[in-house]
């Protein structure tokens, strides 16, 4: 975008822009067969912009404008592509719908450049929350997921969820942000290190993850026989990775909320569901158990690298320092605890 001025031409760069809910109604209407449209909401704006879609049929829908997040361009095709497989497997996930030319996404012509918009039926349902039958069901739908994708043949994922995509690039991410303390910086850094080193040469095995199921991208959902699912969305973050990983983002969102080292009684009680729904449809091998708070702690590390990387659009205010050490000593707790320290050897 150029900017014109006293002194001539500056080429502007847009970071991030937020587009209109009413202009994301209009280009659902033009490249999508939905019927008449009544009404279109923002409903979160995160690592991408979430719209509620109500028709005048009653029916709604979920529109998901994609964001270029600091990894890169999103990962449409293969995102798309997976959950076509998977639904048609029978897993309980989010139906996606393509446009009237039978495209993925959309494109939306943005300021910052195009942005792929992307379709969903609307979930009805609540979270897991602490409900222990809850935990159990979506743990059990996850393994369902990961044992599906292992007949996925489709485009390939832009990314694979490995020690580079969790770890190198994180850390750079983090250590890119000028305004925190080198010292804490160096911490980062040692602990990118040890973590490397903990899941290198080991026979872990290897899923299509969910890439974030922290138990908010799900929904409980009873069907008309009275039989309860849990029904999986935002699949953004997926890609081929660690059956480890994926299984301890759960551990570490409940570690996170309540600030814990280690499980309390509670946590302990819905992890232990979780597992054992996981493993009512899919072994988990002890090598893949023993690696589990070695990836929550990789878990963090990556999310405080996603965060550092919206340095250019929140600014650095909004990512003090004092928050990335506090995070960062969680990090470290939980990289502290007996089975990651034994595995780091």
């Amino acid at each position: 975008m150029n900017l014109s001025n006293g002194s001539g031409t500056i080429d502007v760069h847009i970071v991030r822009s937020t587009v209109d809910a009413r202009s994301i109604g209009q280009i659902l209407d033009s490249e999508f067969s939905l019927g008449a449209i009544e009404d279109c909401i923002l409903l979160r704006r995160g690592f991408n912009d979430v719209y509620e879609v109500r028709l005048a049929n009653g029916d709604r829908r979920i529109a998901r404008l994609s964001a270029l997040r600091s990894r890169g361009h999103a990962n449409i095709e293969f995102e798309i592509s997976l959950l076509e497989h998977l639904r048609a497997e029978g897993t309980a996930v989010a139906a996606v719908h393509r446009t009237r030319s039978g495209k993925l996404a959309a494109d939306v012509l943005a300021p910052e450049g195009s942005r792929p918009l992307v379709l969903f039926d609307y979930l009805v349902g609540e979270p897991p929350g602490e409900d222990v039958e809850n935990v159990r069901l979506t743990g059990a739908e996850l393994a369902r997921i990961h044992v599906a994708a292992r007949t996925y043949d489709g485009p390939a994922s832009k990314y694979t969820l490995d020690a580079d995509h969790l770890i190198s690039k994180p850390l750079a991410r983090i250590q890119a942000l000028e305004h925190l303390d080198p010292n804490l910086r160096d911490d980062f850094a040692k602990a990118a290190q040890t973590l490397a080193l903990g899941i290198q040469g080991v026979a872990l095995t290897k899923v299509v993850c969910h890439g974030d199921c922290h138990g908010g991208n799900t929904f409980i959902s009873r069907s008309a026989e009275g039989q309860s699912r849990a029904w999986f969305f935002d699949f953004d973050d997926s890609g081929p990775g660690y059956l480890a990983y994926d299984l301890a983002v759960y551990l570490w969102s409940r570690l996170l909320q309540g600030n814990l080292s280690e499980p309390d009684e509670k946590v302990a009680t819905m992890w232990s569901a979780f597992l054992a729904g996981y493993r009512s449809v899919a072994d988990i091998a002890e090598p893949d158990l023993d690696a589990i708070y070695t990836f929550v702690a990789v878990r963090q590390l990556w999310l405080l690298g996603e965060y550092a990387g919206h340095a250019t659009y929140v600014g650095t205010h909004n990512l003090p320092g004092n928050w990335f050490r506090t995070m960062y000593e969680l990090l470290a707790r939980w990289q502290a605890h007996p089975s990651t320290s034994q595995r780091s050897v």
